[in-house]
């Protein structure tokens, strides 16, 4: 056909959306382009004319969606092998029984069947919505090699193994779809992130003794560290980005003192101040680092520069507050997501780092663990809660249903990322941050500091420091005579 020949049969300007496209079907109201023709697959309810509950691809006077039979649509889109009705792909089989067939070619062990083994991912994969973007994914040619490894021993089935592999972004994503599948044991996804970018840093390091060092410091200090807070909870970006950063700045120094004409076991107290002088905030995360090296005998003891208390940001007006606190529960036209998330900062003061850890056990919360006992959620957020959870399992973005993250992230097993919760805040008009200082500064006046911060997960002495910012006393939390 030339291109003469397919600009006359198959470009039209499509009955829906008025693009000039090709077309991919000719149905009762005109000609149908591919966007559009997706589109309407994904379209299930009832129909407005049969009052039956099918697929409606079809579009009646008043652009309602109504079924086929009804639209006087002649092709049919039931699945030969399933009968399921929706989008048909190759020998007119839904993407469910596609994905199926796809998944045991690629999983064979050799004898025509799926590896045991990986029958958990199978069925993990196959429970997920919208089968066509897992069949997108499957095409990857490195999905396709690490697949075909795994089913035939070729690549074994360890984190070590996995470890080796490249692209580490496809290699992370198969990961997590194994260990949320339970086919490999869990392991803080954070950690593993930290050990593929350090061996990525180290090995762009020149100096055999700068390299060797910093390997040192990550495996004693910064891994023990790192693996016992994964022991009491998942870690978060921030902590390993902070520990990314020590390396960092770490190798940064000791390049700066190999120019000074040093080494590290030759460093003198005019080069720690002459280091920190230019900027000791951005220098700070050196000295974890030269703090390790003065305990194991690496270099002198010398003084470091006293930390720098940054200030917080300038918090909210009480009234502006509770004016957000009141928008966010009663408009219904904000995403719903986000007005649980603004609940949580304006009301629990919680940063949206600890929110994204949040876990949902059922559907009928009313509490929710902050700290120790659990703090209970007034009735207003508690419908908010409760209407969130019941929309929570159809999420379109949520890549895994097993999962009991209360902010479902994109990645199999993962939460919410904690930056893309903040866009959501800020565009509905909450700033997390000056929200949550006015509303942890309001609670501590409210009650005694030990309280609050036992209730919301806060350190004492952090809600002691907040009491004396906010201007409260004692005297004003607990009972009795205290003018003695």
């Amino acid at each position: 056909m030339t291109p003469e020949e397919y600009e006359r049969w198959m470009i039209r300007d499509c009955a829906r959306c008025g693009r000039r496209a090709s077309k991919s079907a000719e149905w009762s109201d005109g000609p149908i382009c591919r966007t559009c023709y997706d589109r309407a697959m994904r379209v299930r309810g009832r129909c407005l004319c049969c009052d039956t509950d099918r697929l409606l691809p079809g579009r009646d006077t008043d652009g309602a969606p109504i079924c086929r039979d009804c639209a006087g649509i002649v092709r049919d889109f039931f699945c030969d092998r399933c009968g399921f009705e929706g989008l048909l792909l190759d020998g007119r089989l839904c993407e469910h029984c596609t994905l199926a067939d796809t998944l045991v070619c690629l999983l064979d062990d050799g004898t025509g069947c799926v590896a045991p083994e990986l029958l958990p991912l199978v069925k993990i994969l196959l429970e997920m919505d919208r089968p066509k973007s897992r069949l997108i994914w499957l095409r990857n040619p490195n999905v396709v090699r690490l697949l075909q490894g795994l089913a035939t021993g070729s690549i074994p089935l360890a984190h070590d193994s996995l470890h080796q592999e490249t692209p580490w972004r496809t290699v992370t994503h198969l990961r997590d779809l194994l260990m949320d599948s339970a086919v490999l044991p869990r392991v803080d996804r954070q950690l593993l992130l930290y050990q593929r970018w350090l061996t990525e840093r180290l090995a762009t390091i020149e100096e055999p003794e700068h390299r060797q060092l910093l390997r040192h410091f990550a495996t004693w200090h910064q891994m023990r560290r790192l693996r016992a807070k994964a022991e009491k909870g998942p870690l978060g970006r921030s902590q390993t980005n902070h520990t990314k950063q020590e390396v960092t700045q770490a190798g940064a120094f000791l390049a700066w003192l190999t120019g000074q004409g040093r080494a590290i076991g030759q460093c003198q107290q005019a080069d720690i101040d002459a280091w920190h002088t230019e900027c000791v905030a951005t220098r700070r995360p050196t000295q974890s680092f030269l703090r390790w090296c003065m305990k194991s005998g690496r270099m002198p003891r010398l003084t470091l520069p006293p930390a720098v208390i940054t200030q917080d940001s300038e918090p909210l007006h009480q009234h502006r507050r509770l004016a957000i606190l009141r928008r966010v529960l009663n408009d219904d036209s904000l995403p719903l997501r986000a007005r649980v998330a603004a609940a949580l900062v304006l009301l629990y003061a919680q940063p949206v780092s600890r929110i994204v850890r949040l876990t949902a056990d059922d559907e009928t919360v009313v509490t929710v663990r902050l700290g120790d006992p659990p703090s209970p959620l007034p009735e207003p957020v508690a419908d908010l809660m409760r209407a969130y959870m019941q929309s929570r399992q159809h999420l379109p973005y949520a890549s895994s249903r097993s999962s009991q993250w209360l902010f479902l992230g994109r990645q199999p097993g993962q939460p919410m990322n904690p930056v893309s919760l903040q866009v959501h805040l800020r565009e509905i008009g909450v700033p997390p941050q000056r929200g949550r200082t006015s509303a942890i500064r309001q609670l501590v006046l409210q009650a005694p500091a030990p309280v609050i911060a036992r209730t919301l997960g806060y350190h004492d002495k952090t809600a002691t420091r907040l009491v004396t910012e906010a201007g409260g006393t004692w005297s004003r939390c607990a009972s009795g005579d205290h003018t003695r």
